[in-house]
């Protein structure tokens, strides 16, 4: 029988010991339009990446508070996440990288489509960026960096006539190379008989067939399948993704880190390894410090995520969460808020009423849901909704004062009589 979380099957992946998560909520989460992350913002992300078991993140390293951040967040010896650097591809930052004691490897920006080659990079042929590219790639392997080749906008690219051969060249030259796959401006699709080069799948089939050994997928979310293009990287054999926290960034965004985290957590064998029990404190931390505002139905972390109004969801829950709760607050630090209002029945007004009675009197009582002081209740409520034009919910000071009239007051005066 599926009545508790733990008797739920999990889902099996061949290659779930090799899958790993990295960050970018820094480096590419830092450049969404209106945010500005200080000195202390990014150390504390550093931090609550560190708490929850990420392995990797990466960071800019231009101006002098990227510097302090790099130096300081390696200060503190943590085994994870491991910091890395992210470049473009010209030697001087490769320099930057190297300047920096303990930082081992780093990205190299890639842009292979058409429209970046060309337009962007204003150079004059495919050959010229393909030249550039592995001369900034060789410089690095020369001085010891461990890369990350990070093939920009590779789904508006032409993936057999340039992608593939230029990353043969890549791995010719450094075997255990992580090649990421910038879904740039999310045109990718995570079915497996999507073509190329939207085809994540296909993407990563013939990555591995021609010897790719470490692939990292890095999806924004301009058409919403971000996480789905994760996941499908996960599926078909990636063993990296590259996330933001709350989806931070550019545009539409990243595919969130808090999303794919949980999803591992509680339906894919093997991820017991990440702890996810702060992923609501870290939210509350990037709404209150950094102003990024979270809308309240937000996955995993959102206001609303445990919260129940309707008659039938509360019934549901207050008798067994399973019903129609995915997984239990406690797993991401949340806490389950149980409403009244417009869709709400006589089952949450009964609960509602034994818990106020108990913080107001010290009392545990169990009342019917048929009870008359219920129905009072429910009635009253009823009346505020449908001929007061009442459009919020009902408070829990509300709530109080509807038990001191009908459980406290009346059964005084009643006896009286």
């Amino acid at each position: 029988m599926y009545r508790r979380y733990e008797e739920m099957p999990k889902i099996k992946l061949e290659n779930s010991e090799e899958i790993m998560l990295s960050d970018s909520t820094i480096r590419d989460g830092s450049q969404m339009p209106g945010i500005v992350m200080t000195k202390e913002h990014r150390l504390a992300v550093y931090e609550y990446l560190h708490r929850i078991g990420i392995e990797k993140l990466e960071c800019f390293l231009y101006n002098k508070r990227d510097k302090e951040v790099a130096r300081e967040m390696l200060n503190k010896g943590y085994e994870f996440p491991v910091v890395t650097a992210w470049s473009r591809a010209v030697k001087e930052d490769i320099d930057l990288v190297l300047s920096i004691d303990g930082i081992n490897e780093t990205g190299i920006l890639m842009s292979v489509s058409d429209t970046h080659i060309f337009d962007k990079l204003r150079l004059k042929s495919r050959e010229e960026a393909k030249a550039k590219y592995l001369d900034v790639l060789d410089y690095a392997l020369e001085h010891g960096l461990n890369v990350r080749c990070h093939l920009e906008d590779i789904t508006r690219a032409d993936f057999n006539g340039f992608v593939l051969p230029f990353t043969k060249e890549i791995i010719d030259r450094s075997p255990n190379a992580i090649i990421r796959i910038c879904d740039t401006l999310g045109m990718g699709i995570p079915f497996p008989d999507a073509e190329l080069p939207y085809g994540i799948p296909k993407m990563i089939k013939e990555l591995k067939r021609i010897g790719v050994k470490n692939i990292e997928t890095h999806t924004h979310d301009d058409f919403g399948l971000g996480v789905a293009n994760s996941l499908a990287g996960f599926w078909y054999g990636a063993n990296w993704s590259n996330l933001t926290f709350l989806g931070i960034g550019e545009r539409a965004g990243n595919s969130e880190l808090e999303k794919i985290l949980v999803f591992l957590i509680t339906r894919v064998e093997g991820f017991e390894k990440y702890d996810a029990r702060i992923l609501t404190e870290f939210a509350r931390y990037m709404e209150k410090e950094i102003r990024f505002r979270i809308p309240r139905n937000k996955a995993i972390v959102g206001e609303n995520v445990f919260a129940h109004e309707s008659g039938i969801h509360t019934a549901g829950v207050l008798r067994n969460p399973f019903t129609y709760e995915p997984f239990p607050p406690e797993l991401v630090g949340g806490k389950r808020k149980l409403m009244i209002g417009d869709s709400s029945g006589t089952e949450i007004i009964r609960a509602k009423v034994e818990e106020v009675v108990r913080e107001l009197m010290g009392l545990e009582i169990k009342v019917d849901k048929k009870d008359k002081r219920i129905l009072r209740i429910f009635r009253d409520i009823r009346r505020l909704y449908d001929e007061e034009g009442r459009r919020s919910a009902i408070s829990d000071d509300e709530i109080k004062r509807y038990v001191e009239k009908y459980f406290m007051f009346e059964p005084v005066m009643e006896e009286e009589k």
